[in-house]
């Protein structure tokens, strides 16, 4: 492991500990006496997307979890709670024991777990992967997040303050009469 500081190629370990399906090690560069910290994985055999185009490209770690980012951007989510999704995401597709996984099976699976991590992610997700070419398609959705709010976790920020929330569902009884 070279030492991100100095370059040098040779470290000691200080430190190792079990976290998340892998190991943090606490090491020490032998040159200049920097502490650094490495993680080590397991990875699993190959995994494979088709894609769209039914092009095969080998999974990316790094891409979920880009796409996952940009959608909680600026988002009030627990520290961590982002990489751990991406965690359960990544073992629920190795779990599911095919070399192979359309992206249409990935994209479902993370607007699922997005949709129970925080709405404003899952809407902003849904908008790029389903690719709502107009206002209606991505109104559709979130009032069908709307119906389902009733049913919202404690630890979710509502879509619409409560006053606007109150007002939309009188004109929208109103409009059943």
């Amino acid at each position: 492991m070279n030492c991100p500081y100095c370059g040098y190629a040779d470290s000691k370990v200080i430190d190792s500990r079990d976290v998340n399906e892998g190991i943090r090690r606490r090491r020490q560069c032998l040159s200049c006496g920097s502490r650094f910290t490495t993680y080590e994985r397991v990875l699993p055999a190959s995994l494979f997307v088709i894609k769209k185009d039914e092009r095969r490209e080998e999974f990316s770690r790094g891409k979920l979890l880009t796409g996952i980012r940009k959608a909680c951007e600026k988002r009030p989510l627990p520290t961590g709670a982002i990489d751990k999704l991406v965690d359960d995401i990544e073992a629920e597709l190795y779990h599911l024991g095919k070399p192979e996984i359309p992206s249409a099976v990935i994209g479902d699976v993370v607007m699922e777990r997005l949709k129970s991590l925080d709405y404003i992610a899952y809407i902003r997700f849904a908008s790029v992967y389903r690719e709502f070419t107009d206002i209606t398609a991505l109104k559709q959705e979130v009032d069908t997040l709307l119906s389902a709010e009733a049913s919202q976790p404690a630890s979710q920020l509502p879509l619409l303050p409560d006053d606007k929330l109150k007002e939309l569902a009188k004109s929208h009884r109103r409009g059943r009469k």
